[in-house]
This record gives structure tokens, C-alpha cells and sequence, in this order.
């Protein structure tokens, strides 16, 4: 089964399974398959994994899995007595320097009961769990808990029959909570180390910087294992999204903090916003030139080729040079300063002052420097000039979406106007990039294949690039209207 659902249900430990065969016609059920499963738990002294939702087990037979936020378990390899050091490196970015210990130990006795359609096809799975809680060799706690296990080939009606007739036996709505969070206690329940706090309507200047900075430093470390196993380009992508949002929050917000603090938090960002950079580069290059080698003709697709195999070897070496960087001292400082920021950050009196009269002026400062630039362009403005546009529009999208909490619906209509044309810059600005690095790369080359295919795809990001130009003022304008701006 491709796609996967479960459905939990908790049950008294006098539970009696009924027979499943005939719960619907033509569904049979095997006999129970029992297993025993032990499972031990591991995680920092303040159960910090825990508090941000992830998980690190090691279960006998089946080695360490580590279970991060909405993506797909890991396993690794492995004996139960200490976390591997690649299952540590996964989930550096919230343990850090501190150490992962043994907390919680599951004895688990799993009965499964496979359920097969007419012609002996898995159509879902019950799954009834015993669970004991142990505290060395003393049993803590104990539940037990039901799971049915269904995917695509399941029969529509068959999810619930099966509830319906487990439910006629006396399971009853499970605790949502997961069987690690309950076997970890009260502590697994407290707030994560960096929560987003809420905006109450008397809230303070410094409330809606603090909420600011603690959203971006909460999107870098949730991206941090994904940057890790390299799976999905979003997580270097989101990373690099969380370090400029934050070095523009400091700069827009630089009034309502202490200012030493701030340039030193910026240089220090700035410095990892440059090795994602090129990382991140490589991602939009790679996947802007596969989609427009597939317009090409087929005679130019050996030397597309040649051209991408170049691409993905640079590329390749910078996700190296930022692995090397995760797993430095410098990263794993800068990630616990950003905690201490995302909590606590350095706030000038200024702050106390109520958010709705202090902030929109704020806003008001770099969308006037925006205006003035736009003003001063030439009809037909250079490359240059409409990136370093593109730079300002997206400083004034930042400010006004940590704002528009307080401000409301006009903050984020402005918000999504700048959004709209940072886009549409930001397309320019890739095919210019693309385009000049294809005419570069095709000058250091023998290969005429090659040097064809990369001025066809030159071509193509140089129309791409003179459609968006032709589309930025008519946006600009949109974000220009007065009746966006009346709040600030």
C-alpha cells in the first residue's frame, strides 16, 4: 500500500479482540501474529527532541530511527547502547552540545492481524498493542492501544466497519498523544525551547519583534535535518529564507534593539546565509535548466547533458562545504544564540511602547527608500538595478508581514503585493544569472554539442528574462497603490 493512514483507538487491558472475518463480505482475517517489541527512548536531559515533536528510538532487531516533523522516519543501523554518530548529526540542530540519554523503555506486545480481501490481497492491517512503561526494571505505567492500518487498496466501507465493530467490543477514542510523549511524563508536554508566541491586541513593539525572530529561528532549525540528508532542495531553500527574514527583521526593527547585539547577530547570519547561497543557487540553476532543456530538440540532449552534469558536480561540492559547516562549532553557536534571540531578544525601552502605534512608521522607512529607488530608475533600467530592487521589495515584504499580526488585513494585502513583485523580479533576476553563467561555461568548452545546447538554453532564459521585464511596472504599480499603504 503506497499511501498509508492510521486510525488509533485505546482499549482496557480486560479488551477482547472480536473476530473480524465476515466484518465485511468477502473480508477474511488471519490469525493473531505476536511479537514482542522493546523499544528504548532517547533524548537530552529537558526532553528537548520531544518538546519540538521529534523522536529518536533504538528498537531491538530493527536498529535507531529518528522521527522528524511531518517527513518520513529514518533507520539506521545499529546496537541499542549509544545514538551512532550519524543519528546524532540528524538532530544536532536541537540537541546540540548537549548529550542524548536513555529516558523512557517500552515493552511492547504487538498481536497483528493481516486482513485480506477474497482473492488474498492485504486490504489493511489491526494492530493491538500492551505496552508497559519501565523505569529500570520496575514497570511504571501500562496501556493499551489498537491501530488500524489502511491504505489504498482498502475497501471504502471497510475502515468503518472495522470501527464500528472494534468499538462494539468496548475500544474507545485513543489519547492522540503519541505511546514515547506518555511514556516520557508531564516534561514531553511543555512547550518547545522556542515557542511562537501569541499577539495579544495591546501587544507590545517588542512582542511582534520577539514573534518575528522566534518564527524564523523555528523554520531554520525544523530545516536543519532536511538540509542534512539532502533529499528535498525546500530545506536549504527554507533555511536560506529563515537567515534573510531574520537579518532584515534586525535591520527594519534596529530601533527596538540593542544595536551591538543586532550587527553582530547579522554578521553572523550573513556569514551562513552565504554558504546556503550557494548551495541554494545550485538547486535553482539545476532546476531551471531541466526545464528548459525538455523544450529543446532531441539532437541537443547530449550536450544539455554535458551542461547539467557540469552544474550538479559545483553544486554537489557546495552542499559539501555546508555539510562541513553544520558540523562545525561556529553553526552549532550560532544556532544556540539564536535560541537565546528567539526567546529573549535584546530589547531597548522603545519596545514597551503599544505595537499598533510604533510599527507601521517602521514600515513606513523602507518602503519610502523602495519608492525613492523606483523613482530614480531609468525607463529602461539595467539588470543591476532592478535586483537591487528586488532586494529592497522584499525587506518591505518581511517588515509588513511581522506586522500585519497587529496591523491586519491591509498589512498583509501589502505584504502580498511585494510578494507578487519579488516574484516576477526574482525570475528576472535567475534567468539573467542562468543566461550568464551558460554563456561563461559554453567559452571554457571543446565540446560543440555542448556549447550549442548552452546557447539554446541562454536563449531561452533571455526571453523568459524580457517577459518579466515587461511585467514589472504593471506590478510595481499594484504594490504602489495608496490604498494598500493607508496604515502605515
Amino acid at each position: 500500500m503506497a499511501t498509508e493512514r492510521e486510525i488509533k483507538l485505546a482499549a482496557t487491558t480486560t479488551f477482547r479482540m472480536p473476530d473480524l472475518c465476515g466484518v465485511l463480505d468477502g473480508i477474511a482475517a488471519a490469525p493473531p501474529e505476536p511479537q514482542r517489541l522493546w523499544t528504548r527512548y532517547f533524548d537530552t536531559e529537558d526532553l528537548r527532541l520531544a518538546r519540538w515533536g521529534m523522536s529518536l528510538r533504538h528498537r531491538a532487531g530493527k536498529g535507531w530511527t529518528v522521527k522528524l516533523l511531518e517527513r518520513p522516519e529514518i533507520t539506521f543501523s545499529g546496537n541499542g547502547g549509544t545514538p551512532p554518530p550519524d543519528v546524532v548529526d540528524l538532530v544536532r540542530a536541537v540537541v546540540r552540545l548537549d548529550e542524548l540519554q536513555f529516558q523512557a523503555g517500552l515493552d511492547t506486545l504487538r498481536r497483528r492481524i493481516p486482513l485480506h480481501d477474497a482473492d488474498g490481497a492485504p486490504v489493511a492491517d489491526i494492530f493491538d498493542d500492551e505496552v508497559s512503561v519501565l523505569e529500570g526494571h520496575r514497570t511504571a505505567a501500562t496501556f493499551r492501544e489498537l491501530e488500524v492500518e489502511v491504505g489504498e487498496t482498502t475497501p471504502p466501507d471497510l475502515v468503518d466497519a472495522l470501527l464500528d465493530q472494534l468499538r462494539r467490543a468496548g475500544a474507545h477514542t485513543a489519547d492522540p498523544m503519541p505511546k514515547y510523549i506518555r511514556a516520557l511524563g508531564p516534561r514531553a508536554s511543555q512547550p518547545p525551547e522556542v515557542p511562537l508566541p501569541k499577539l495579544a491586541s495591546g501587544a507590545s513593539a517588542g512582542d511582534v519583534v520577539r514573534r518575528a525572530i522566534a518564527a524564523s529561528v523555528i523554520r531554520l532549525i525544523e530545516h536543519d535535518p532536511v538540509m542534512r540528508l539532502d533529499a528535498d532542495p525546500e530545506g536549504v531553500h527554507q533555511a536560506r529564507v529563515a537567515t534573510r527574514r531574520l537579518r532584515s527583521d534586525l535591520r527594519t526593527f534596529r530601533s527596538l534593539i540593542d544595536p551591538v547585539w543586532a550587527a553582530d547577530l547579522r554578521d553572523e547570519l550573513g556569514w551562513f546565509a552565504g554558504i546556503l547561497g550557494s548551495v541554494r543557487d545550485g538547486d535553482v540553476m539545476l532546476a531551471r535548466i531541466r526545464r528548459r532543456a525538455a523544450y529543446l530538440p532531441k539532437a541537443s540532449s547530449g550536450g544539455a547533458a554535458h551542461v547539467l552534469a557540469t552544474l550538479e558536480a559545483a553544486r554537489d561540492e557546495a552542499h559539501l562545504e555546508l555539510l562541513v559547516t553544520l558540523r562545525g562549532e561556529r553553526y552549532i553557536a550560532l544556532l544556540g544564540r539564536l535560541v537565546q534571540a528567539g526567546n529573549t531578544p535584546r530589547l531597548v525601552h522603545e519596545a514597551d511602547r503599544p505595537a499598533a502605534a510604533r510599527l507601521p512608521g517602521l514600515v513606513g522607512r523602507p518602503w519610502r527608500a523602495l519608492a525613492k529607488q523606483v523613482r530614480a530608475l531609468p525607463d529602461e533600467p539595467t539588470d543591476a538595478e532592478l535586483h537591487a530592487v528586488r532586494i529592497r521589495t522584499k525587506r518591505v515584504r518581511y517588515a509588513a508581514e511581522a506586522v500585519a499580526p497587529v496591523v491586519g488585513g491591509q498589512a498583509w494585502a501589502f505584504a502580498a503585493a511585494a510578494a507578487d513583485l519579488q516574484d516576477v523580479l526574482g525570475d528576472l533576476n535567475d534567468a539573467v544569472v542562468v543566461e550568464n553563467w551558460l554563456r561563461e561555461w559554453a567559452c571554457g568548452q571543446g565540446s560543440v554539442q555542448g556549447v550549442f545546447a548552452a546557447g539554446e538554453l541562454a536563449g531561452l532564459e533571455r526571453a523568459n528574462a524580457q517577459r518579466r521585464r515587461s511585467r514589472w511596472r504593471k506590478t510595481w504599480n499594484k504594490l504602489a497603490a495608496r490604498r494598500l499603504r493607508s496604515w502605515m
